[in-house]
């Protein structure tokens, strides 16, 4: 039968309730770690602060490429015939290789798009879609056009993209919606917490690559600092919450350790898409290996947070469950938590980076290549090489964090001198019902 406490200690897991204080003794220990740390992140992020992207002229390739606004003003059905069918969006170029005569036969779309913004604000011109295309438009559907101010006229605007802007916002405010409903006040502090890490990414991280910082050194302090604040916003600042950072932190070295010494001996360069070699063609100085690794850190960082929170979590409600367990009992319960979540966790790991590269795995699979010369290509290589290493990394950080959780939690207890797990006030703790039966 659950006494008031038990019942209490049972109702909140993953740092969800409240958190016991750890003695004075354990958290100047906990300090002596992590406040240097955190000093040495903060004094990384004002010496390598980038400033900004660093400029350069637009070459008019991929991503890279002056954008305006536009938008569908009218759709005329045409034999595409009459408009020669499969010579390229503008219907004004030559024809393409794969237009056939029974394609030119079908019925074509004329689509009249007006630019809404820049200096040619109001002109407008036209693009042909063909029966095959995949992307078709809408009468007012707003698109995003490619500007390419040297060409002749009439090709100094094209169709690059539609524009996404209503679903994704609408998406993301479903999704902020069902984390603060379920959530409550923690899932608004991880909100916040994520907007944070996507400013460290976007104002720092990115930058400071781009301006030739070593990519695997600004990772790790940029990584080391979306930690540092996710854990703790999301969590709070207490001792659960800083073994799990000190987790966090030795299983992301090993995967830097793993990743760059893999990376180096697969002689894997990092440069195996169009993006990647127009980047380093628009910026030369930035190390594309390093980058590959600082991808794969970062990639893993998430999960990592996921893993560590939930052993350490659960360590502490063994410990309140059953307060007179020792470091050895403690560590193996939450091993036995710990196998479960990285049977499930490295299967997650690994079934997301193999729906990322589907349309990769799909051509090997059109020419019959077999498994090893699969494996062996640098795309795929790449792939297994980030998977593997993350996934190291993440059944390391199991054993390592349940057992520092489980040292410290056992540590603290016999200090006697904190308070229990109903508050975080030590001298109300110290007369609560609860903390009279852990002293029996």
């Amino acid at each position: 039968m659950d006494t008031p406490h038990s019942a209490h200690s049972h109702s909140h897991s993953h740092s969800h309730g409240p958190v016991p204080p750890v003695s004075k003794h354990l958290r100047k220990v906990i300090a002596a770690v992590l406040v240097p740390f955190a000093t040495a992140v903060l004094a990384g992020i004002i010496v390598l602060w980038p400033g900004g992207v660093p400029p350069h002229a637009h070459t008019g390739v991929g991503f890279d490429q002056q954008t305006r606004s536009g938008k569908v003003t009218k759709l005329v059905d045409v034999k595409c015939s009459d408009v020669n069918a499969g010579s390229g969006s503008s219907g004004t170029a030559s024809p393409s290789p794969s237009a056939s005569p029974s394609a030119a036969s079908q019925t074509c779309q004329k689509a009249t798009i007006e630019v809404t913004s820049g200096p040619d604000k109001g002109r407008t011109f036209t693009e042909i879609v063909q029966p095959d295309q995949t992307r078709r438009y809408t009468q007012g559907q707003g698109v995003v056009l490619a500007y390419a101010p040297q060409a002749p006229k009439s090709l100094q605007y094209s169709v690059s993209d539609v524009q996404r802007g209503f679903p994704m916002a609408l998406l993301a405010g479903l999704f902020a919606v069902a984390v603060i409903v379920i959530g409550r006040m923690r899932g608004l502090m991880a909100l916040v917490a994520l907007v944070i890490s996507f400013a460290v990414l976007t104002l720092f991280i990115l930058p400071a690559i781009l301006h030739g910082d070593n990519p695997l050194l600004v990772a790790v302090i940029g990584g080391s600092a979306i930690m540092l604040i996710a854990l703790y916003l999301s969590h709070g600042l207490n001792a659960r919450t800083s073994v799990a950072v000190i987790g966090t932190l030795c299983s992301l070295f090993l995967i830097g350790v793993l990743g760059s010494g893999f990376i180096s001996w697969a002689h894997l360069t990092g440069n195996t898409d169009d993006q990647t070699g127009l980047i380093h063609a628009l910026y030369p100085g930035i190390d594309v290996r390093g980058l590959l690794l600082a991808g794969v850190i970062i990639g893993s960082l998430g999960v990592l947070d996921d893993v560590t929170v939930t052993q350490t979590s659960a360590v502490w409600e063994l410990r309140d469950a059953d307060p007179t367990a020792n470091w050895r009992k403690l560590y193996l319960a939450g091993m036995r938590i710990g196998r479960d979540h990285i049977a499930s966790v490295v299967n997650t790991l690994v079934m997301a980076y193999a729906g990322a590269a589907l349309p990769l795995l799909l051509l090997f699979s059109v020419a019959r290549s077999g498994v090893l010369q699969v494996a062996g290509s640098e795309l795929v290589a790449e792939e297994i090489v980030r998977t593997l290493v993350g996934s190291i990394g993440l059944v390391a950080s199991v054993p390592l964090t349940t057992a520092l959780a489980a040292l410290v939690v056992t540590a603290d207890r016999r200090n006697g001198d904190t308070g229990s797990g109903t508050g975080n006030i030590p001298g109300k703790a110290a007369g609560s019902g609860g903390r009279r039966r852990r002293a029996k």
